[in-house]
């Protein structure tokens, strides 16, 4: 029996889903126009790189071959210069939307059936009778915001004013989520994960995918900052997941970063929260390394889209793929003989593109260990079908959706 590690690189799309068009993403590419920008010039930042994107472990793995199968070419620079050592393909959700949980849960075997709710992009977003029963359970003076907006822009708009008056500021965005975002000493850390429980509750009628907190700190005078206390409230999943299965069947599942989060603490085992994409893999490897026969390490590793692809920033993107390519070595030495490592995304987030949202794309599927067969897998009609993959790996029953390759 084996173990298994699950890597989803948040975000990391290569090229758009054929449902793009209906989501306003026709055309959107996030490792493709991240590797036009860097061959391009438009991808430099002195101090933090510069030059043509240079992902050579990747690439070596497939991603450029399997971003091919997505769209057509390869990317800029992600042509493999030796053999291929990995076996490499693409993927379609076909989870309605491009949220973080759907793509995760399909990931795991569970794809969606039914859309998420959504708060419309208007002023106010949210339903009036959802605010006043916030403010009444909160106990809170009001709201600010009750808008759609990007997590910075909001702080910067309204946190003087919350810090004056005590209203926590309330945001959404087009994927299924309301944000409270508070400033931890003024309005206390402690008081804002209680207020977006009571909000779990009250946006359960309205099927929203996520209440996540948003904790800032700082001054008016001398800026705002978001800190590393997010916490995301999310609807648990209506069926069984790969996580349920394998706690089931007393396996090892060690969670790092927010799939914790994502999957509402049901099945997730051991959980690890890290903050940022080094500090998930150093955590990631050391509970790999300890980790039992049979068992299973999944990593979000979200800098990509938080840091970079919601702030449309090309050369820190660029710089984070490379600083994920540089310790692609490390994850090949912690793999013994028959473990399996899979590295995917869960939805794109095209930092060249208009706006500042997730974008609807196929992800790459990039696995590999010492006894699996390189070469290409082909493009796989769900996300499931890598849950599938990894169950059949671990010797566990069939997922209800999905195909092992």
């Amino acid at each position: 029996m084996a173990r298994a590690f699950l890597i989803v690189l948040d975000s990391v799309g290569i090229g758009g889903a054929p449902d793009a068009a209906a989501y306003g993403d026709a055309g959107s590419d996030t490792l493709g126009h991240i590797a036009e920008a860097c061959a391009g010039g438009r991808g430099d930042r002195p101090g933090l790189r510069t030059g043509p994107l240079r992902l050579p472990h990747l690439a070596s793995l497939g991603l450029g071959l399997a971003a091919q199968g997505a769209t057509g070419a390869i990317p800029p620079g992600l042509a493999p210069e030796g053999p291929i050592t990995g076996a490499y393909g693409h993927a379609v959700e076909i989870a309605a939307g491009k949220d973080t949980p759907s793509g995760h849960w399909e990931i795991a075997g569970l794809p969606m059936q039914k859309p998420w709710g959504y708060f419309p992009d208007a002023r106010p977003a949210f339903p009036p009778e959802l605010t006043r029963a916030l403010v009444a359970a909160g106990r809170l003076p009001g709201i600010l915001g009750d808008c759609h907006a990007s997590g910075i822009a909001a702080i910067d708009s309204f946190g003087a004013e919350h810090v004056r008056t005590g209203r926590p500021i309330c945001y959404t965005s087009a994927d299924s989520v309301f944000q409270i975002a508070a400033h931890e000493e003024s309005f206390g850390l402690e008081r804002l994960h209680g207020l977006c429980r009571l909000a779990r509750d009250l946006c359960d009628p309205y099927r929203i995918g996520r209440v996540i907190a948003r904790p800032f700190t700082g001054t008016p005078e001398a800026g705002f900052r978001r800190t590393a206390n997010r916490k995301d409230y999310a609807t648990p999943p209506p069926e069984e997941t790969l996580l349920d299965r394998l706690t089931a069947a007393g396996r090892g599942v060690v969670s790092i970063g927010k799939i914790g989060d994502i999957f509402a603490h049901r099945g997730t085992g051991r959980e690890v929260k890290a903050a940022g994409n080094e500090a998930g893999l150093d955590a990631a490897l050391a509970a790999f390394d300890a980790l039992t026969e049979g068992g299973l390490v999944f990593l979000n590793l979200v800098d990509f889209d938080t840091d970079y692809g919601h702030r449309r920033d090309v050369p820190g993107y660029a710089a984070a793929l490379e600083a994920f390519d540089a310790r692609v070595p490390e994850i090949l030495d912690v793999l013994g003989a028959g473990d399996l490592c899979i590295v995917t995304a869960d939805h794109g987030n095209d930092p060249t593109w208009a706006g500042t949202e997730h974008t609807r794309e196929q992800v790459p599927i990039l696995a590999f260990g010492p006894d699996v067969p390189p070469g290409p897998i082909g493009r796989r009609e769900t996300l499931a079908d890598i849950g599938a993959t990894v169950a059949r790996h671990l010797g566990l029953p069939p997922l209800p959706a999905g195909y092992a390759w």
